[in-house]
Order: C-alpha cells, then sequence, then structure tokens
C-alpha cells in the first residue's frame, strides 16, 4: 500500500480513537434522558428502581395502546359505513357498547375486591380478548357480506368495549399504587404527550393506508395494525411488577359490612362528581360518533384527510400537555378541569357552520389543546376524590356513570342524526356540554392536595 494511504489510515483510525469516547458518552447521555423521561421526568430519580421500573413499563403501555386505539377511533365507524351500515347502526354501537361497559364495571370492581390479581386482570380483558376483537373485525369481510357483516361488526365492537371496561377498575386501582399523588400531573403529562405523537402518527398512516387501498380492504389492514400494535402494548404492560397492596383486603371487609348506595351517599364530592359527568357524557356522545363520519358524508372528506385532521389535534395536544400537567399540579385538576370544560362546548357548535373539511382543522386545534387539559385533570381529581381504601370500586361506579351516560347520549344522537341531521346533532351536544360544565363549577368543590405533601410511593415490587 502506498505510504499517502498508510498515512490517511492512520488518520482515520486516529480520529475513531478520538471520537469513541466521546460516542460512547452521547450515547450513555441519550439513554440516561431516555430513562428518565420514560419514567415521568427528573423527580423519578428519588423513587425507588422498582418503581422506575414500572413507570417505565406503564408508560411504554400508554403509548401502545394509544396508538391502537387511535385506529379504532377514527376509522371504526367509516369502517362499519363501508360495510353497509348507516347512521342509526354506528350509534347502536356506541350506544352498545357504553351500556355493555356499564354493566361489566361494577362485577369487574367487585372480582378486584375479592380476589385482587389486579394487573391478571387487566391482561386478560383488556389486553386479551379486547384486542383478539380487533384481529377478527379485520377478518369480517373474509367470512361475512352485507347486513350479516355489518351487525357481526357491531357485535365485536361492543365485546371489545366491554371486556376493556371490564379490567377497568383494576387498571385505575393500579394506576393509583404506581404513580406518586404528588407527581401524577408531571408524570400523566409526559406520558400523554408520548401517547398524542402515537396516536397522530399511527392516525395519519392509517389514513393514507386506507385511502391508498380502498374499500373494505383497507379498512381491514388498518384494524390488524390496531390488533398488532395492541399486542406491544399487552407485552409492556405484562413487565410490569405487581404485588399485592393492603388496600384492597381493607376494602373487601369494610365494603362487606356497608351497602355500597349508603357509603356513596356519605362522599357528597363524589356523588356531585358523578351527576355531572352523566350530564356532560351524554352531550359528549350525542355528537362523538359523528364527526368523522360527517367529514366523510356530507363535507366528502377522504380517510386520509381524516388522518390528518386527527394529526392536527394530536399537535395541539402536546404542547396543552405541557401547559397543563405542571399547572395541574400546582393549582389542582377542579381548576384545569374547569377552564377547559367551560371552553370545549364552543367547539361542537363551531362544527354547525363549516362547509369544507379543512375548516375543520382549527376547531381540532382548539380540541386538542383542550382536551388534552380535560382529559389529565378530570382522571386526577377522580383519584383525588375517590377514597383510598375503595379505589377499584368507586372508580368502577364512576365508570358506570360515564358509560351508561354515554350510551344513552350515542343511542339519542343516532336518533337525532336521523330525525334531524347532523347540525341539530352538534348544536344540543354543544348546549349539553355548557350545562354540564356550570354544574360543575357550581357544585363540585373538591379541595387539591397539598402540593408539599410527601408524595405517596408506588410499592416495592419483589
Amino acid at each position: 500500500m502506498p505510504p499517502i494511504l498508510n498515512k490517511c489510515r492512520s488518520q482515520v483510525y486516529a480520529w475513531v480513537a478520538q471520537l469513541r469516547p466521546a460516542l460512547r458518552h452521547a450515547r450513555s447521555h441519550v439513554w440516561r434522558r431516555a430513562l428518565r423521561l420514560t419514567a415521568g421526568g427528573r423527580w423519578s430519580e428519588q423513587m425507588p428502581p422498582s418503581a422506575r421500573h414500572n413507570l417505565r413499563w406503564f408508560w411504554a403501555d400508554g403509548v401502545f395502546s394509544m396508538a391502537s386505539d387511535a385506529i379504532v377511533l377514527a376509522y371504526l365507524p367509516l369502517f362499519v359505513l363501508a360495510l353497509g351500515g348507516n347512521r342509526a347502526q354506528i350509534g347502536l354501537m356506541n350506544s352498545l357498547s357504553n351500556l355493555s361497559a356499564a354493566l361489566l364495571l361494577l362485577p369487574g370492581a367487585l372480582a378486584v375486591e375479592r380476589w385482587g390479581h389486579r394487573k391478571q386482570m387487566v391482561l386478560l380483558g383488556g389486553g386479551g380478548v379486547s384486542r383478539a376483537a380487533l384481529l377478527l373485525l379485520a377478518l369480517i369481510p373474509l367470512a361475512f357480506a352485507g347486513p350479516v357483516a355489518v351487525y357481526a361488526a357491531i357485535a365485536l365492537a361492543v365485546v371489545r368495549n366491554a371486556f376493556g371496561n371490564l379490567s377497568m377498575p383494576a387498571w385505575t386501582s393500579l394506576t393509583a399504587d404506581i404513580v406518586p399523588l404528588r407527581w401524577r400531573g408531571r408524570y400523566f403529562s409526559s406520558r400523554n404527550t408520548a401517547m398524542s405523537i402515537a396516536q397522530m402518527l399511527t392516525a395519519f398512516l392509517a389514513g393514507q393506508l386506507i385511502t391508498y387501498v380502498g374499500d373494505a380492504g383497507g379498512y381491514q389492514l388498518a384494524m390488524g395494525l390496531a390488533f398488532a400494535i395492541g399486542l406491544l402494548a399487552t407485552w409492556s404492560f405484562a413487565r410490569m411488577q405487581e404485588c399485592p397492596t393492603p388496600g384492597i383486603p381493607q376494602a373487601r371487609d369494610r365494603t362487606s359490612r356497608v351497602p355500597l348506595l349508603q357509603d356513596v351517599r356519605a362522599h357528597r364530592e363524589f356523588v356531585m362528581l358523578c351527576a355531572t359527568a352523566a350530564l356532560w357524557n351524554v352531550s359528549l356522545n350525542i355528537a362523538g360518533p359523528f364527526f368523522s363520519v360527517y367529514l366523510v358524508e356530507e363535507l366528502k372528506a377522504s380517510a386520509g384527510i381524516v388522518g390528518t385532521l386527527t394529526v392536527v389535534s394530536g399537535l395541539a395536544a402536546l404542547p396543552g400537555q405541557r401547559l397543563f400537567g405542571p399547572l395541574a399540579d400546582r393549582w389542582g385538576p377542579r381548576r384545569v378541569q374547569l377552564i377547559t370544560g367551560l371552553l370545549i362546548p364552543l367547539l361542537p357548535l363551531a362544527w354547525v357552520v363549516i362547509r369544507s373539511p379543512w375548516q375543520a382543522a382549527p376547531l381540532n386545534l382548539a380540541g386538542g389543546f383542550l382536551w388534552a387539559g380535560y382529559n389529565l385533570a378530570s382522571f386526577n381529581l377522580l383519584l383525588t376524590i375517590i377514597p383510598p381504601e375503595q379505589q377499584a370500586r368507586y372508580s368502577a361506579l364512576h365508570q358506570v356513570v360515564v358509560m351508561a351516560a354515554l350510551a344513552g347520549g350515542a343511542a339519542l344522537g343516532g336518533l337525532v342524526a336521523e330525525t334531524w341531521g347532523y347540525k341539530a346533532v352538534f348544536a344540543l351536544s354543544g348546549a349539553g356540554r355548557l350545562t354540564a360544565a356550570l354544574l360543575f363549577a357550581r357544585l363540585v368543590h373538591a379541595k387539591a392536595p397539598s402540593p408539599t405533601a410527601t408524595p405517596s410511593e408506588p410499592p416495592v415490587e419483589a
């Protein structure tokens, strides 16, 4: 080899040798930041290793779950339309899904109180049966056609929602143990930001896939993709560690002696929260199932446009998570829910006047930002209000109210859409949401936990 080449090679080797420590340091720095991010932030470094382990896998489970659910929420109603369904059947699907969930939530809570094993319940229900239903949804056009295919899709959608909510009390109780009370706003802000990014990417890519393939085949592939991503969420949740908590047997002993309704009446704030949540969710689901259907049927949007508008919502949610997470820790979740809840009703009212799909973009921007704060605050407020020793039962009762309200709202929305059209649906939904927000401001006065309180630690896992 010529001397000049030997000299160049030696110089390259010397540069690589000099860069290697810097690259190792950069890789180590990026890895540390990734571990810190997935655990919720710098505050998590004060937690024991077992707690950080659970926080990271819970974070990953949320990201993959949202990626899977984003496809279902955006495109399942359109899939039913592609199979030959109509507005009334879409309303029926949403109504039955929420009604079945309402019927199974309390049995799920009682199962948690009697047997514990919260992680196993979540893996069997939401992580098992619910995700298997997605695979069967993708296979429907291969086995059925016409009205039979429509009702098969409705039945599987009901099964998916029902088993997901059967395990919801176990999930809520486990969440309260995993995420420290003092840091819930910041943790869920970080987690929800990542979930919003996942929602944007999968909804957009699924929309492009559906538009490219066309007809029911595109929706089949989208449901199959939702199933595959959902399996990653199930695997992430399975990596978490759980040990029995003393709260479950205590709750069983206490609730075995006190009737549920008598016990609930002693918690006024919880009763008021459920009452206002009922009206809010009835109003919410009057319009909820029909936004994407309205875009496709009335405004002639493609599945790709629907996916793009979902991305717009997700982009707006990112600054919302960054803003509302710390605010929920400083102000308390009630104030954040109140502010966002008074602004959200303006959104469906604005849908009455839009004339093209792209006019929905600014509404989706505002909606993504406001819903980021509302969802984060409402969940944290519920965890603050329910008795700590009865988290599974009270969270289930709250969800029963919510799901029954959603079922009623979907049924009412389907009837109104068939009789008076989509604009009547949007106007009624906005008026109902505003009324619920005003009642919330008047009736729910939960005190925020002290920001200087000692953070409650997740259980130390074996």
